[in-house]
């Protein structure tokens, strides 16, 4: 490949989205998407006991009406009983040891109404009824609370609870918070917004929206040496531009994507010294997704509950992209509200005509509730609400966690991703900082930071004034699976970020290597130019990409 000028048409080589993800394509023919972090496993234990629960839902549906593929409703009365009987008569079906062991933890834990609780998951199972309460399942919310404590607060609970919003996805809480908090006067055109950064496509795009018209404020990760490669920190400097009044709101993805690392106990004590002092009303949306792969995740929400709207999806550690499971959580003391109320009165009474229809004080409906009747146009709220059998798989998710089933599980994944973090840098011969925040599910590879390791900086100027940045994510492209560019995630231009959950073990290592002979060739080219070049022997150093 040529250092300079237009390759030849048969190798010209385009980056884009092709069904949310990145593609590289060229005019030969050759076409390869990279993973957006779709994870590769899967949890099949509660996947199982969710079709168990199906089974025993359709039995009690047929209990109440059989007519040819016809069946009922579940009915509430004794049904908890029934589902002992039935638990006991089915040993061998999958699924129902664990089943049965869910309801025991939840009964135990909580103290259900046995039949109201199993009447709920056999109702929800079945699909049969439009989502009642519209935010939230009762006992749904009860347990997803409990699981969202256990894995997000650890030994550090905030105090109070939090009430719940079940969602589809994360990406979609995301759009709903932006949306009710504009509605609602919460936020207006021309607001600052801080973004740190880097950060998540979504989380980049959506302050920019026309719609919105914020002014967004980044703040931004230093990329501060350690083992010999750039890790991220966010100075204090970058940080105390959330302690100016005019920045409204801070989107945070906890831990970090691209870069993995949870921005740290330093980070979230200056925040909560903010929020005491210089701005008591900066909103804070957290995305906490890949909390659950670093021991002892400790989110924004418990540091400072008043002041955060806590987003989580079940995507990623439980392998279900596809169920579109999401929720967002607000602390029921918590300031939203209290902004609400010190609207001025013009602005409450249009808010009052706005949700009438759904009560009849309005201006004591709070934001929580704002947003199930906002994610719909307010009249047809009736119809909003995450779906009945993708809250049951919830509950069960959420409940295998709890057991110790669940928590061999999350460890059993997080050994995963760490075996093949270690084969791409072992392939690669790249090192990283041993950091216990890191999630390991994602890493970004700082492609010029890595030259300078190894070749020094005049090699790392060669490349940047030589080549694009996406020059060696199609070099990679041409040889094997290859990751969006980190640049697309407000990252670095020159950078890679690859998604580790869904790559073999194997894969890991050939990507190692393939980047490894990437940089080999740029070394060569580098040495054939006619430009001064240091000792001979710096091509062949040992070391990293070398």
């Amino acid at each position: 490949m040529a250092p300079s000028g237009e390759r030849p048409a048969a190798h010209r080589t385009r980056v884009g989205a092709c069904g949310g993800r990145t593609s590289a394509v060229s005019e030969s023919g050759f076409s390869l998407h990279a993973g957006r972090g779709n994870p590769n496993w899967s949890a099949t234990g509660p996947r199982e006991a969710f079709h168990a629960l199906g089974y025993f839902a359709l039995d009690e549906s047929r209990r109440v009406w059989t007519a040819d593929n016809l069946g009922g409703r579940p009915e509430g009365r004794g049904i908890g009983e029934r589902f002992d009987s039935w638990v006991r008569r089915h040993p061998q079906l999958p699924g129902v040891e664990l089943l049965a062991a869910c309801v025991q933890y939840a009964m135990a834990r909580w103290a259900f109404d046995k039949d109201e609780f199993v009447h709920e998951l056999a109702d929800a199972v079945t699909g049969d009824n439009y989502p009642l309460p519209g935010r939230m399942l009762a006992h749904a919310e009860h347990i997803v609370r409990g699981y969202l404590g256990f894995e997000m607060f650890g030994t550090r609970p905030p105090k109070g609870d939090m009430s719940l919003f079940a969602t589809e996805g994360a990406a979609a809480a995301m759009c709903y918070v932006f949306d009710s908090l504009v509605k609602n006067g919460i936020l207006a055109e021309g607001d600052k917004v801080a973004l740190m950064a880097p950060a998540f496509t979504p989380y980049v795009e959506v302050p920019e929206l026309d719609a919105y018209g914020f002014e967004v404020v980044e703040v931004r990760a230093s990329r501060s040496a350690e083992a010999g490669v750039r890790q991220w920190h966010y100075p204090r400097e970058e940080v105390a531009k959330l302690a100016d009044p005019a920045v409204r709101l801070v989107c945070v993805v906890n831990p970090g994507n691209p870069p993995s690392p949870a921005p740290g106990d330093r980070v979230a004590e200056q925040i909560k010294e903010i929020v005491a002092t210089a701005n008591p009303r900066l909103l804070i949306v957290t995305d906490d997704v890949y909390g659950t792969f670093v021991p002892g995740f400790h989110s924004l929400a418990a540091d400072v509950p008043r002041n955060t709207l806590l987003v989580y999806s079940y995507s990623k550690h439980f392998g279900c992209t596809g169920w579109r499971l999401g929720v967002i959580g607000l602390h029921d003391d918590n300031v939203i509200d209290e902004m609400i109320a010190d609207l001025p009165q013009e602005r409450k009474d249009r808010l009052a005509r706005r949700y009438r229809s759904l009560t009849p004080e309005p201006e004591k409906l709070r934001f929580i509730d704002r947003l199930v009747a906002d994610s719909r146009p307010v009249a047809p709220r009736h119809t909003a609400g995450l779906s009945l059998p993708q809250q049951a798989m919830m509950v069960l998710f959420s409940l295998f966690d709890l057991l110790e089933e669940g928590q061999a599980y999350k460890e059993r994944v997080r050994q995963i991703l760490r075996q093949r973090l270690d084969l791409l840098l072992e392939g690669a011969r790249m090192q990283t900082a041993d950091d216990g925040r890191r999630p390991g599910h994602h890493v970004e590879l700082d492609l010029l930071a890595e030259a300078e390791r190894v070749h020094g900086k005049e090699f790392a100027d060669f490349l940047e004034k030589t080549y694009e940045p996406a020059d060696p994510v199609l070099r990679l492209a041409a040889r094997t699976s290859a990751a969006p560019p980190g640049g697309g995630s407000d990252g670095p231009a020159w950078s890679v970020r690859i998604s580790l959950a869904d790559l073999d073990d194997m894969d890991c290592l050939k990507i190692g290597h393939h980047l490894r002979e990437v940089f080999r060739e740029y070394v060569a080219e580098w040495t054939r130019s006619p430009s001064p070049r240091g000792p001979a022997g710096e091509a062949g150093r040992p070391g990293a990409a070398g």
